[in-house]
């Protein structure tokens, strides 16, 4: 089944803390960007990429795309000031599909085979996101750093990207944030407000996010052990 993927790419990195939009940075001598870009340009099911970028960015991103031979880039509008404006700012340039993905990216290490499981749930459902279950014991910790209880995990997981939607269910849920002015943490959380419900898909814990320099050493760590650049 088809899809097109939306990747927000208009962010600062602050947290990286690497003077740069930190998906120009290197894994193994290859942007951040690239390495998440090849994942889809390698999947037959995706028929489009959209890239929400920064305008003074723009030809910088576009001569990468060429350097790399990525061919499936169908449009690169200007990013917002908030992740959620990015998205909303590709899907009104896109025409209508079946299903849209939302990838963080900066998360270069999601699979096709989970890929095309979410991709299948979102048809089936509407709806679906990836997630890893908590591993470690969770606490809800009061304002002044103490202690009001131990979470059970067992209902826990930490939502990850791809997030996969029919394309109007979430153009609907993009649309009426909009028009309210509600900011979400996620797409997920734009549909849960307007009573869909999302289904979760179980995701790999290698499905990291580059947000911090640690972060850039597992994933070195990632692409030596899967043994290539590539996926």
């Amino acid at each position: 089944m088809q899809y097109e993927v939306v990747l927000p790419a208009a962010g600062s990195g602050k947290r990286m803390g690497a003077g740069q939009n930190k998906l120009f940075l290197k894994l193994l001598e290859k942007p951040i960007l690239v390495h998440t870009l090849e994942v889809f340009q390698q999947d037959p099911a995706c028929t489009g990429i959209w890239l929400a970028v920064k305008p003074e960015e723009r030809g910088f991103i576009q001569k990468m795309l060429e350097d790399y031979r990525i061919t499936k880039v169908k449009g690169l509008p200007d990013g917002g000031a908030e992740r959620q404006h990015s998205v909303h700012s590709c899907m009104k340039e896109m025409q209508q599909v079946d299903i849209v993905l939302v990838h963080d990216a900066a998360r270069p290490f999601i699979t096709h085979d989970i890929i095309a499981k979410l991709v299948q749930n979102a048809h089936h459902h509407g709806a679906a996101i990836a997630g890893v279950r908590a591993k470690d014991t969770m606490k809800k910790v009061s304002m002044n750093g103490i202690i009001e209880e131990t979470v059970d995990r067992e209902s826990l997981w930490m939502v990850q990207t791809p997030q996969a939607f029919r394309f109007e269910l979430i153009m609907e849920a993009e649309d009426v944030a909009e028009k309210v002015g509600f900011l979400g943490t996620d797409e997920a959380m734009l549909m849960e407000r307007l009573g869909h419900q999302v289904h979760i898909v179980e995701s790999s814990y290698e499905n990291v996010k580059m947000t911090t320099q640690e972060d850039l050493v597992f994933g070195e760590a990632i692409l030596r052990k899967r043994g290539s650049f590539n996926h």
